[in-house]
Order: C-alpha cells, then sequence, then structure tokens
C-alpha cells in the first residue's frame, strides 16, 4: 500500500506549497483507509460517482439521528412551520462545512484530529479530545434514548430496560467493523432508505395528513424568532443537525478511497466528494423538514387528543412530544400503521447514528491523544457513559422526560460546535497547510459565515439554554 503522503516514482514533485508530510505516519480509521478503489479520473462520469459515493452517506445520518426527531418535533408541535427555515439554514451551513471537512481530508491526508495533534500547540490536544468526546456522549445519549423509545413503540419494552437493550448494538457494531467501509456504507444506506420511505408514506400517502405546501415556502424564507423559547429549541435544531463529531470524522472517511495524489486525481476526487455531500445532506434536510411538518400537522394549536386506547393526551410546554407521537400517532393519521412506521424510522435512525459515532470516537481518540483500542471497547466505554446516567435519570425521575434529556443533549452539541468549526475553518483557509487546495473565496466566506452565525445563536441563546437545562437536570 502507497503512504498517502508519498509522491509516486512517475508523478511529478508536489509544489512547495503542498502540506508538509505527517510526522506520526498513522492513518485514520486504519484497516479502511485506501481500501476502496476508484477508477482514473479520466473514467466516465458515473463510474468515478459511483466509486466516490458514500462517505456523505455516514456523514448524513448525523444530521438525521434521534437527536434531530426530538427538536423538529418539539420545533413543529411548538412554532408550526415557524422554525422550518432553522431547518433549513442549518442544513445548508452543514453542507458548506461538511464540503470544507472533505476537502481537509483529501489535500491533507489527515482527519482534523490528525491536524490538531500536529499543528497546534500540545496543551490543546487533551481539551481538545474531551470536547470531541463530550460530544459524542451528547450524540450518543440521543441515539440511546431513540432506540429505547423505538423499542417502547414496537415492543411495549419499558423504556428503562430499552435503554440497556441498546448497548447491545456493541455486537452489531463490531460484527460490521469487519465487513470492511463498502459494507458499512450499504447498511447505512437502507436505513436511510428506510427513514426516507417511512417518511414518504406518512406524508404524501397516509390520510390526514396533508401539507401546505405555500404555507412551508412562505416559512422557508421567513426568518422570525418570537419568543425566548423559539431562541431554545431553534439552537437545538442546529446542534441536532450540524454535528461536532462529524466535522472530525469526514476528513478520514474519505481517505477510504484509494486515488493518486496527482494534482487531477485530487481535484476530481474534491469535486465527486463535494457532490456526494450536497446530495445526501439535501436527502437529510427533507427528512428533518418531514419530521418537522408531520409534527406540525399533527400537534400544532392541538391542546389534547384522544389516544387509540381511549388515553387523553394532554399538549403544553412540558409534554414529551416523541411520546405524545407514540401514542397519537395512529388515530390522529386514521391508520396504526403510522405509529408503526414512526418506531421503525426512528430505531433506523438511532443504529445507523451509532454506527458513525463509533468511528468518530475512534477518530478523535487516536488522533487527539494517539491512542489505538479495539472499536467494540471504545464503543462499550463511549455507549456505558451514555447509557448509565440515562438510566439512572430515567430510574429516578421516570420515562416521562425523555425528549427534555434528547433536546438537551443537542443543546450541548450546539455548544460543542465552535471548538470544531474554528479549527477545521482555520486550517483549511491556510496556504501551508492546504497548498494550492487551500478554500477559495466562495467557501471562505460561507464556512466562516456558517461558523459566526451559529457562534452567534450559541452566545444569544446561551443564558436560556442554561436555565432550560436546569431546569430539565432538576426537574424542575
Amino acid at each position: 500500500m502507497i503512504n498517502y503522503h508519498q509522491t509516486p516514482t512517475n508523478s511529478p514533485e508536489p509544489p512547495a506549497e503542498a502540506a508538509p508530510v505527517s510526522r506520526s505516519g498513522a492513518v485514520s480509521l486504519d484497516g479502511m483507509h485506501d481500501s476502496v478503489k476508484v477508477p482514473d479520473h479520466k473514467a466516465s462520469f458515473w463510474r468515478q460517482m459511483i466509486a466516490f459515493f458514500g462517505p456523505a452517506v455516514l456523514v448524513s445520518v448525523a444530521y438525521m439521528d434521534p437527536g434531530n426527531w426530538g427538536t423538529d418535533l418539539q420545533g413543529g408541535a411548538q412554532f408550526k412551520y415557524g422554525l422550518l427555515w432553522v431547518v433549513g439554514l442549518a442544513s445548508m451551513m452543514a453542507i458548506f462545512l461538511q464540503v470544507i471537512a472533505a476537502r481537509l481530508g483529501i489535500a491533507t491526508g489527515r482527519d482534523l484530529a490528525q491536524c490538531c495533534y500536529e499543528w497546534y500547540p500540545k496543551w490543546t490536544r487533551m481539551p481538545s479530545w474531551l470536547m470531541a468526546e463530550l460530544a459524542i456522549i451528547a450524540c450518543d445519549l440521543a441515539e440511546v434514548l431513540g432506540g429505547a423509545v423505538a423499542l417502547n413503540m414496537l415492543f411495549h419494552i419499558p423504556i428503562f430496560w430499552g435503554v440497556i437493550i441498546t448497548g447491545l448494538d456493541v455486537l452489531v457494531l463490531l460484527s460490521l467493523q469487519g465487513l470492511g467501509m463498502r459494507m458499512i456504507e450499504a447498511v447505512v444506506l437502507l436505513l436511510v432508505a428506510t427513514i426516507g420511505v417511512c417518511y414518504f408514506i406518512e406524508i404524501f400517502i397516509l390520510p390526514q395528513t396533508q401539507p401546505s405546501f405555500l404555507e412551508m415556502g412562505g416559512a422557508m424564507v421567513t426568518f422570525h424568532m418570537g419568543s425566548p423559547a423559539m431562541v431554545y429549541v431553534a439552537i437545538g435544531i442546529i446542534g441536532a443537525t450540524v454535528m461536532p463529531h462529524v466535522l472530525y470524522l469526514h476528513p478520514a472517511l474519505v481517505q477510504s478511497r484509494k486515488f493518486q495524489k496527482d494534482d487531477e486525481s485530487i481535484r476530481t476526487a474534491i469535486r465527486f466528494n463535494t457532490i456526494d455531500v450536497v446530495a445526501n445532506l439535501s436527502v437529510a434536510f427533507l427528512i428533518n423538514a418531514a419530521i418537522l411538518v408531520l409534527a406540525a400537522i399533527v400537534f400544532y394549536g392541538k391542546t389534547s387528543v384522544t389516544a387509540a386506547g381511549g388515553q387523553v393526551v394532554q399538549f403544553n410546554d412540558s409534554t414529551d412530544w416523541i411520546q405524545a407521537a407514540n401514542l397519537t400517532l395512529a388515530p390522529l393519521m386514521g391508520t396504526a400503521a403510522a405509529s408503526a412506521l414512526f418506531a421503525i424510522a426512528l430505531l433506523a435512525s438511532g443504529q445507523s447514528a451509532t454506527i458513525v459515532g463509533t468511528m468518530a470516537g475512534q477518530v478523535v481518540m487516536e488522533g487527539f491523544m494517539h491512542w489505538r483500542i479495539k472499536p467494540w471497547l471504545r464503543r462499550l466505554i463511549t455507549r456505558s457513559l451514555a447509557i448509565l446516567p440515562t438510566a439512572v435519570f430515567i430510574g429516578i425521575r421516570g420515562a416521562n422526560n425523555v425528549n427534555d434529556l434528547i433536546v438537551l443533549s443537542q443543546v450541548v452539541l450546539a455548544l460543542q460546535l465552535p471548538f470544531a468549526m474554528f479549527p477545521l475553518l482555520h486550517i483549511a483557509s491556510s496556504r501551508k497547510r492546504m497548498g494550492q487546495w487551500r478554500l477559495g473565496w466562495f467557501l471562505l466566506i460561507a464556512g466562516w459565515g456558517s461558523a459566526l452565525t451559529i457562534t452567534a445563536f450559541d452566545f444569544y441563546g446561551l443564558p436560556d439554554a442554561v436555565k432550560q437545562a436546569w431546569q430539565v437536570i432538576k426537574g424542575g
């Protein structure tokens, strides 16, 4: 295998401005690095597209994980289409940042954690790693809760035991990682397709769910934030949509493609990975928008609903909307299939996102700290850090605050974002680090504009977010 940083003997010397050779010599996701062959850059468009298609599939599932469900359901139920523009804005910013992350990996042959390890002061390594780990644990919390709720919907397993059962997915992930990158991408693509089909059926085929596309279009271009509660949910949506851990993971995933390192091949890899990102994150946007729209159709403006078993569900500011969806989707939509479809999609969402979380954890640990442990052990540690406090919380407080915990986890993710975004943009903007592949004017403006917008949201909503987060923790 040719090391990424070696120059083939029949290729011209790299320009002096090219990124320096890695001192460590380590590669991201060892065993998957350079494992997928791609055709020559002169091959047909579709041959190349098929070869490069995949990394953004894995990235996209982080943008439609159970954390998105909690924030989008709450946003649609409380504010109808009022936060649809936030979903669109967050998705657009995610596309810009992931395009930049892919470009970084292709141009430097490193992931973001490796770049930070090599090019930033030593004292930054441990804090940066801990911040990245906190983001992964927060994301894992949402996946644990989402999976537990889905199991409750499908099999009536209590939420507490559902949380415990989700820890067993370590065994599934261990078997998947031994099958190679293409198999992992295929499994995740199947799960994403499951989510998409479920929502297509719920919105366009099932009765009583006919959205007003004119009203939705107006909401997409009406930038309005009418209350602190909207700000809090908006920050949660951004935290659920733009995910810090996949900014670390994506540069590693693109290195699974074994392409030549001459200028034209690198240019081709950047182009097709950009298409990959735009296509897959556009699908993620449509699914997130569908979740919010479904909640708006089913819940907005209602004070209570009678569930299938005759139970009356009261709606207020403290309603657990994921739990309410479980109880009320079937009678409101006129078919029991709606609740099952919702649960299947939620379970697929959590399982696909947990695969991505495992790989991201491996990348940040090895990149920042140069610690190498078995993927199953890495997953077990991360999952335990999410499961144990969740199980204790639910054991003490009961299972009526699942949505609050999920939204809280997304606020934590939003507050972690600047610690991933700004190093990414700083390095990708550098001629010294990126050479001729540094960001052009469009991505410079789009990337830094996205980072500053997200950070502004964070600072604007921080006092209220901390207040409401504390209410969730103490149960007030």
